[in-house]
């Protein structure tokens, strides 16, 4: 298959797809939640000096693990970078924030899935209507501009000026470079790939707050959602809150589907903190939502829990997993993003181009890992440059002798081997995605 016509065709599309996005009253929905991101800058040395002065005994990881000093940053950020992981875990010491700032250079950004996918989309040229926990002026501002709408008691405005007087929600955020040296015990390893940490000082998102009037502006416009993108409950460690919270949306998102079956609800996963918060979200909202996004580890992690090993690399074993995802909650689809490939893998829908949404959430995905932050539309067409993931391909040719039981769309990404940054990646991708229901 020529993946490189797909991508020149699909980008070249963009334009005539704004303009025609931007005349209709449809428009994509983001929510719920958003951050300021600490962004920590690699420093070798420094990282090693911390590890020497605090890490005690062995890395390791236990099962709801929390940062609560220094000598918990050391034994778990090392665990991750030696296995070549990503992950969050909570911070629940600031002093462990204000050392690591004092500790190392850093810079501001964007956090939560469904500001960085309104933000990345709004780059490009389309704009939508947002949810966002973090409405800080400093969080608003990195927003501004792009066409996003926020809802008030007015109705929509633009997103500055439904911005507040509230001191953000900080998240740090530490990406590690592929063959970063890490220095355990005298004992020199390397990070096999570049990933990132995610540590979170942030108590408004154990309970993830959503305004009454976005979910009644929502229900009320039902018909004018082209699709609704959903995401943000990973960071809630009490069952009792998101079964309260997986209630109150279920209900929400059949009214929105009951006005307008056409529109689709896309719930993005992450990496959970409390893995029984996990399956609770996945149980008790699958009949509520249309696609299950997840990334590779997400999928392996979430099969094993439940008795299955996956290995990522083995195309036969990921299909068993999906197989096994789509049968226990019963989606339509499911979408499958890694550093070579994205999947659809599901139901197909009248008037949804599934491919169009791999290839164009690729490509955002990619032009953000190459340049460091969201791409505009003349950004992404210097990615279509880059290479095409022999890996993603090698998985697509093995796909086509595999007999599934859904529809398998796969889309090679574009191939960085040591790309500018890994932060938000996922979330890029998402945005991305979200195109496949722009026709």
């Amino acid at each position: 298959m020529d993946y490189q016509a797909i991508y020149h065709d699909y980008y070249q599309k963009i334009p005539s797809d704004i303009k025609a996005y931007k005349q209709g009253n449809r428009r994509l929905v983001f929510g719920y939640t958003s951050d300021l991101d600490v962004l920590i800058s690699w420093d070798n040395e420094t990282f090693n000096r911390v590890l020497a002065e605090h890490l005690e005994g062995e890395p390791a990881v236990k099962k709801f693990e929390i940062i609560d000093s220094m000598s918990d940053f050391a034994r778990i950020v090392s665990y991750y970078m030696i296995r070549g992981w990503g992950g969050e875990i909570e911070i629940t010491n600031n002093l462990v924030c204000e050392t690591l700032e004092d500790l190392f250079d850093i810079d501001f950004a964007l956090g939560g899935t469904c500001a960085q996918g309104s933000t990345a989309l709004g780059t490009v040229g389309f704009p939508s209507v947002v949810h966002i926990t973090d409405r800080s002026k400093e969080v608003s501002r990195l927003m501004d501009g792009l066409g996003i709408e926020v809802i008030s008691n007015n109705g929509k405005v633009p997103i500055i000026e439904g911005a507040t007087q509230d001191l953000p929600v900080r998240h740090m955020i530490l990406q590690y470079p592929k063959n970063a040296k890490i220095v355990i015990n005298q004992n020199l390893h390397f990070a096999p790939v570049s990933n990132r940490m995610i540590m979170d000082y942030d108590k408004v998102h154990k309970h993830v707050p959503i305004d009454p009037d976005f979910l009644a502006y929502c229900e009320k416009n039902a018909e004018n959602i082209l699709a609704y993108s959903s995401s943000g409950f990973n960071a809630i460690v009490d069952p009792i809150i998101m079964k309260e919270k997986a209630d109150q949306l279920s209900v929400h998102y059949k009214k929105i589907r009951d006005a307008n079956p056409d529109c689709l609800i896309y719930f993005e996963s992450a990496h959970y903190m409390n893995q029984d918060v996990n399956d609770m979200v996945f149980e008790r909202l699958a009949n509520a939502i249309d696609l299950l996004g997840l990334n590779e580890e997400e999928l392996v992690h979430h099969t094993q829990r439940h008795g299955l090993d996956t290995d990522k690399d083995d195309p036969v074993s990921v299909i068993e997993a999906l197989d096994f995802v789509m049968e226990k909650y019963e989606v339509t689809g499911i979408v499958l993003h890694t550093k070579d490939y994205a999947m659809y893998y599901g139901h197909d829908r009248p008037g949804v181009d599934f491919i169009k949404g791999l290839t164009l959430g690729n490509l955002m995905a990619g032009t953000r890992a190459r340049i460091g932050k969201y791409g505009t539309y003349e950004e992404c067409g210097e990615t279509l440059a880059q290479l095409i993931s022999p890996t993603g391909v090698a998985f697509a040719e093995a796909l086509e002798h595999i007999e599934t039981k859904f529809n398998a769309y796969l889309v090679p990404s574009r191939y960085m081997s040591q790309p500018t940054f890994t932060i938000g990646l996922g979330d890029t991708f998402v945005a991305g995605f979200m195109t496949s229901f722009i026709n």
